[in-house]
């Protein structure tokens, strides 16, 4: 027997990320603009970075709560409640180590072998891979682009429902398209989940990053205690903490124990020093994340003209998220011009293929970086548009 026979199906057909392989290709070349990765340019501020190193000094280094360290369980709701004016219990809030982790145990608790998870698409990978490692069968409903925006069908997330679906999953504002649910679909998701008796994973961690208002609508809008919905999000985007890999669950306070030792037999909490520098993100955080929002309503704005000036891109401005997801009239393979662009043009792009049966069309860039640069990279894309029209 090789090695490779020995593994479950499910490891081995695991997906390799399209996204990855660009990066992969081209990281450290001189000169080149990356937008292919999720995240900003910014290193995490000095106030949160202090607070860990603070932490460190003081010997925090030993295990420590499973659910979390109770001073963050208990900023993470008040920040909850400071953001969608409704009450919240510390008891409803877990850390993870990651919103990796945070999605990965909210599928685990919810499916397994045998059972359906659907999804809206085009999509960030990572999902539908966690689902498929843990024997679920991912369903995606793919969102609908209409006049240069992107529609949800309702009556198709409810015909994709069946008695094996265990959860909807529902990323809003949306990577890579920037789709952003409104409070009435929100309201219709919900509907269809309570007829059904099926859970919804809610991925909000763009929320903050929404052009239309202070925040995104959230089920947190429109929800009653006792619907089953378990949210998902992360310090990585709202405070440049990307490679600190800190995330939270929120669910209802009936499923602690199950979520505590989900936790317990994967990685068995976040270290103490990680966790005091997240309370000290929300703690102190705030004016950063409106000055990271606002300047990214900037880039979006700035990349997105200079782009369909083109004449040749098809691109609507998202409503959330950080991320311009467009097509260049004549340009099918994406796959290959994103390789192509990073040679001829000296930006990283990540290739819609990556994203799902609906994405081969488009090319996903994440402008959420210095203006300057994202100038010059609209600059550089058009005039490759230019060179090969």
């Amino acid at each position: 027997m090789t090695h490779l026979s020995r593994l479950r199906s499910e490891a081995l057909n695991a997906p390799a990320s399209g996204i990855v392989a660009v990066i992969q290709y081209a990281l450290g070349r001189e000169g080149l603009l990356p937008m292919w990765a999720g995240e900003g340019d910014l290193p995490t501020p000095d106030f949160i970075a202090r607070a860990a190193a603070d932490s460190l000094a003081r010997g925090e280094t030993f295990y420590t709560y499973q659910r979390g360290l109770p001073e963050l369980r208990q900023a993470l709701a008040d920040y909850t409640a400071r953001l969608y004016g409704r009450p919240q219990s510390e008891e409803r809030f877990f850390v993870t180590g990651s919103g990796m982790q945070a999605i990965q145990i909210a599928i685990g608790a919810l499916a397994g072998a045998g059972d359906e998870v659907v999804y809206f698409g085009p999509a960030w990978p990572n999902f539908a891979a966690a689902a498929g490692l843990m024997g679920a069968r991912p369903v995606e409903v793919a969102l609908e682009p209409v006049e240069g925006a992107w529609h949800l069908d309702l009556c198709k997330v409810r015909s994709a429902v069946t008695e094996r679906t265990k959860a909807i999953f529902v990323n809003t504002p949306a990577n890579p398209t920037g789709w952003t649910a409104s409070e009435d679909e929100l309201r219709a998701i919900l509907a269809i989940a309570r007829e059904t008796g099926t859970a919804i994973i809610a991925d909000e961690i763009y929320s903050r990053f929404y052009y239309g208002g202070a925040r995104a609508p959230s089920f947190h809008d429109v929800m009653d205690e006792s619907d089953t919905i378990l949210f998902v999000n992360s310090f990585s985007k709202n405070w440049a903490m990307t490679g600190w890999r800190i995330g939270w669950i929120e669910a209802p306070a009936e499923l602690e124990a199950v979520i505590a030792n989900l936790i317990q037999y994967s990685t068995s909490g976040v270290a103490p020093f990680m966790q005091r520098a997240a309370i000290a993100a929300l703690r102190d955080g705030e004016p950063f994340v409106e000055e990271q929002i606002a300047r990214a309503h900037t880039a979006r704005d700035l990349f997105s003209e200079r782009l369909m000036a083109t004449n040749r891109v098809s691109l609507t401005p998202p409503a959330g998220a950080f991320y311009a997801f467009f097509a260049i009239d004549g340009v099918t393979d994406t796959r290959a011009a994103a390789f192509r662009i990073i040679d001829e043009a000296g930006v990283g792009l990540a290739p819609g293929t990556a994203f799902g049966p609906v994405g081969p069309q488009f090319l996903r860039a994440c402008f959420h970086r210095r203006l300057d640069e994202v100038e010059m990279a609209a600059d550089r894309i058009a005039d490759w548009i230019g060179r090969n029209a």
